[in-house]
């Protein structure tokens, strides 16, 4: 395969994972919601395994990308934009402990108490999560947008 091809293939890749993302994250939010059934928090722990995968995947190939596709290491690792996105994409990973880790509690009490449902004020808080997660993808947009169009360059 040649560079341009790989490189191609790197950003088609990083931009299907991406996109499988939000939609999983979309799907959490419209899920975790008032009348939340048992059936709903099995789908919520399948669903939210897919997310951490999905997040894995991401930063695999996006560092993959930078590695060896066009601009390379050099023009990223001086670029305010790129550590602005991937600081912000790791406050995200770390925002989404707190909605995992209810959905794993709330498995585990299930399997306890069949009729165990979380209470509203829980599942208000773990959708104040996942909804400043689905946020925080405005700025990395804004700085992915920015990187492509040369923007960001620190200083030497």
């Amino acid at each position: 395969m040649d560079f341009a091809t790989t490189d191609l293939v790197f950003a088609i890749g990083h931009h299907l994972l991406i996109f499988a993302l939000a939609g999983v994250l979309a799907f959490e939010i419209a899920v975790l919601r008032a009348g939340l059934t048992a059936r709903d928090i099995g789908r919520l722990g399948r669903v939210d395994l897919w997310y951490g995968l999905l997040a894995a995947a991401i930063v695999i190939v996006g560092f993959s990308r930078v590695i060896f596709a066009a601009k390379g290491w050099a023009y990223y690792s001086a670029n305010v934009f790129f550590w602005t996105k991937i600081a912000t994409f790791a406050l995200v990973g770390i925002l989404s402990i707190w909605p995992t880790m209810a959905i794993m509690g709330w498995r585990r009490t299930l399997k306890r108490e069949p009729a165990f449902l979380p209470g509203q004020p829980s599942i208000a808080r773990i959708r104040r999560f996942l909804w400043a997660e689905a946020l925080l993808f405005i700025p990395i947009l804004a700085c992915a947008a920015a990187m492509a169009r040369g923007y960001g360059e620190l200083a030497a």
